[in-house]
Parts: structure tokens; sequence; C-alpha cells
């Protein structure tokens, strides 16, 4: 394909005025809000550390902002890209990079496309994206659950999402989401990013975060099952884990036997359990449940 120059990625209002000369409207269904900060733009693509060797996905490219300056450091990048208008110039932007090799457009929803990807062509170095509210969750999540954990991740999420990604035991946004993600990766926030940032503007506030591969990755006899003990813990929040557990398990005799092995006291919620006891409740389960199975 031909190349073709993108617009100023730093001017909303170039920006608006491609989109209305091409037929193009913001999908608000997809999320769809451009980083018009060039100075925070460059801040998140140092924070990934890459050069010509590093291997990227980026999730959600758009026209391309994010995309031009990971590709400026030489990385080899392939895009997750939904909207088809979008992929469509993204192939005439990036055209010299294609026929090199360094630039590959995967064309679809990531949440359906992201384990194929995987799965034909290897994990890359980093992952990278500025991710809808409707998808950032639910990705990140599915990703630790498939035992997928990428050396350095950095995603610019709506601020919510981060701050449940971060929680500590004991808080409101404390949910199952941090736990997977804290058991997976030491996480760090990277930057506040006001509505005014981004074209169009959105309502809410947004935050960068990176999260590094854990070197000393908490073990547990069972990880599969231990992502879904941790989520049935929190299926209620309301209730206690006496009672989320033993609906999870379907014996309130090996509840009360695991809650009892693992010391925690069955009227507790799980917003008040740090990773460790949830861990050790997954292996005193396993064990007792294979005692059953055995038996």
């Amino acid at each position: 394909m031909t190349k073709i120059n993108h617009p100023d990625y730093n001017s909303p209002a170039e920006l608006k005025t491609f989109m209305e000369s091409n037929g193009m409207a913001m999908q608000k269904k997809f999320g769809q809000n451009f980083l018009v900060n060039e100075q925070a733009r460059v801040k998140l693509i140092d924070s990934l550390d890459i050069d010509e060797n590093s291997t990227v996905w980026e999730v959600g490219p758009g026209l391309g902002s994010m995309t031009s300056e990971i590709l400026k450091r030489g990385a080899t990048l392939t895009v997750f890209e939904i909207d088809r208008g979008f992929i469509n110039f993204l192939h005439g932007f990036f055209a010299d990079y294609e026929e090199k090799g360094k630039f590959r457009i995967v064309d679809g929803d990531v949440l359906k496309n992201w384990k194929k990807e995987y799965e034909e062509n290897g994990l890359p170095d980093r992952f990278f994206g500025n991710l809808p509210y409707n998808i950032a969750a639910t990705l990140i999540a599915d990703t630790i659950e498939k035992d997928i954990r990428f050396e350095k991740a950095v995603f610019t999420v709506q601020k919510e999402v981060a701050l449940r990604a971060c929680a500590k035991p004991g808080s409101d946004d404390y949910s199952s989401f941090s736990i997977l993600c804290q058991w997976a990766y030491d996480l760090s926030p990277l930057m506040d990013l006001a509505g005014g940032n981004f074209w169009p503007k959105p309502n809410v506030d947004s935050r960068a975060f990176q999260m590094l591969k854990k070197s000393d990755f908490p073990c547990c006899k069972n990880p599969e099952f231990f992502t879904k003990v941790q989520r049935a813990l929190f299926s209620s929040r309301r209730k206690n884990v006496r009672n989320n557990l033993s609906n999870f398990i379907r014996s309130n005799e090996n509840t009360l036997l695991a809650l009892e092995k693992a010391g925690i006291e069955p009227t507790v919620r799980a917003e008040a359990l740090p990773i460790e006891k949830i861990l050790l409740l997954s292996d005193v389960l396993t064990d007792i449940l294979n005692l059953k199975i055995k038996n």
C-alpha cells in the first residue's frame, strides 16, 4: 500500500477535520479517545524501555499516535484494532514499516483474538495500550488467568481501573481484580491524565501505570484453581468468606475445615484477606478436595 501522511497528533482540530473529511466518526462503543499531549506520549513510550530488538503488542492504536512513537524506537510492533476505518489508514501511515516486517495489524476484537496471536507468534516483550474502560479489566485479568505474564506492560486506563488494580486489603477498591494483578505483577503508577489530554475529551480522569513481571512469583499448588477460588470469595461482597466459599465448593463441612486450616475466621469478608492468605486457602482446599476424590 502507498504510504500516506498522518494528521498532526497534537491538534484536536486537525484530527477532527481528518476524520470528518474521510467520512469517519469516533465510535463511543469502542471507547475511542486520542492522547493529544505529545510529552505524555513520549513519557509513556519511554517507560516501555524498548529498542530495535524489542517486540511489542499495542491495543487500540486508532490513528497511530502511540504507534508512531513505538516504531521510531525500532521495535517490531503488532497492533490490535477493531475499527475498519482506522485499520485502512494505519496500513497507509505505516506502509514502509509494514514492508520491512516491523509492523503488523491484527484485525478484530482483542478480547477474542489475543490468545490466537500468542499461540501462533509467541509472547512479545511488552504489552501496551490506552485501554477502553469496557475492556481494560477483562483483558488484563484474562491474560493472567490464562497463565500469561509479560515482562512489562504499560496501560492507560480510566483511573478507577488503575485504583482497583493497585488496591490494598481493607480498601473499598480491593477486589478479585486487585488480587490477580498483584499476584502476577509489581504495579506502580506513571502519571494521571485529566480529560483535556485527550480528544474527544472524556468525562473521566485516566491513569497510566506499569506492571512488571514478578521475579518472586508467589506459587500455589493449582494456579487455575486459585483464580477460581479468589473470584468466588468476592462473588458477593456483602457475604462473608464462609458463605461465598461454601456456595463455590458446595460443602459447608469442607469450607469450615479449609478456613480453619488456613487460619481464616469464617465471618470475615474477602476484602480483608491479603493475597498470601488466599493462596494458602487455595492450597488447603486443593488438598482437601483431592483427598475426598481419592477416598
